[in-house]
């Protein structure tokens, strides 16, 4: 019989104690342990991000963290972003902005934004495209989802929900223009 580790580990700001085996997953634990299954199971192999998580505010592939890496951290799952009835901004504009097609990768990839926008609130789409490319999707081809992150930015940030179409100060022609 495998000997089992106590683990205390504080998801989504509540702090979980638990026996686990070493070999115990982190996506297992926090599907099958604590009941979390918005953390989905792509590959297995921590290469598609499906199964990412912020492990103490940084991204993590819980496919490949053992639950007793966890002990002692914060850790912040898709479940833990909306407050009670209201979506974070970042769940809002993936919905507005159809930044989701099947939605299998949609957990990781919304934590791997979150990630993104706690370390720069303010990033252009194309950093928002590096910082994501992490993560896979088959589905919607990545604009509407840099598209969500740019909205979900200006948001957090109290501004307008961003538009691709709409001109800023940027990239607006000027009127003299002939």
């Amino acid at each position: 019989m495998t000997e089992k580790h106590a683990i205390t580990v504080t998801v989504n700001g509540r702090a979980h104690t638990a026996d686990v085996e070493p070999r115990t997953l982190l996506v297992d634990f926090l599907r099958d342990g604590l009941g979390l299954k918005g953390t989905h199971i792509g590959c297995e192999h921590g290469v598609c991000g499906t199964c990412t998580v912020l492990l103490d505010d940084r991204s993590v592939r819980s496919c490949i963290t053992f639950a007793v890496q966890a002990d002692g951290a914060q850790v912040r799952t898709v479940e833990g972003l909306a407050t009670g009835p209201d979506m974070h901004p970042l769940q809002d504009e993936f919905w507005n902005k159809q930044g989701l097609q099947c939605g299998y990768c949609t957990p990781g990839m919304l934590m791997r934004a979150c990630e993104i926008l706690e370390q720069n609130p303010d990033p252009t789409a194309e950093q928002v495209r590096e910082g994501i490319a992490s993560n896979l999707c088959r589905c919607t081809g990545y604009q509407f989802i840099t598209e969500a992150v740019m909205a979900a930015a200006g948001r957090m940030r109290g501004e307008q929900s961003w538009d691709p179409t709409r001109p800023t100060a940027a990239t607006s022609v000027s009127e003299e223009t002939p």
